[in-house]
């Protein structure tokens, strides 16, 4: 990767539809090359994907809650039953295991009320097994970014 990656990492990670016309010109290089370099960092991974993001207030899911679960079991049947169940619930927009003394894994959820995430997380719970979860309800989220920062490369 060089400075003209970077580049154009940096404005299509912030405007993925941007014109390929729009972009080159941004960079200062002609359109096929331009879209050479995009592809070469999709065959290569760099970029994943291309989404769009949705206001999630306008689709009536203004709730947001961190829900950790600590657990006893730490065998692979667990984790591929735990996987299984995850993935399943489109509500669960996230989850990440953890290095921490407390909990071992966060999970991000959404829900229309909270009312609805309480029936949701008593369905869950009798799904898999866990030691201990605790739900961290959002108030107002200040910062999301949907973009990495690229000083690193």
């Amino acid at each position: 990767m060089d400075a003209i990656d970077k580049k154009i990492l940096s404005i299509i990670q912030k405007k993925a539809n941007i014109p390929l016309s729009e972009l080159s010109k941004k960079i200062g290089i002609s359109t096929t090359p331009c879209w050479n370099r995009i592809r070469k960092m999709e065959e290569n991974k760099i970029i994943s994907e291309k989404i769009t993001i949705i206001n999630k207030e306008k689709i009536n899911l203004p709730v947001t809650v961190f829900l950790s679960v600590s657990i006893g079991n730490h065998q692979q049947e667990w984790l591929s039953k735990f996987n299984d169940i995850v993935m399943k619930y489109d509500q669960i927009t996230e989850v990440y295991r953890l290095a921490s003394s407390s909990m071992d894994y966060l999970l991000k959820i959404v829900a229309p009320s909270i009312e609805l995430y309480d029936q949701f997380q008593q369905k869950i719970i009798n799904e898999f097994e866990f030691t201990h979860m605790t739900s961290n309800i959002s108030l107002k989220e200040i910062k999301k970014n949907h973009h990495l920062p690229l000083d690193f490369i």
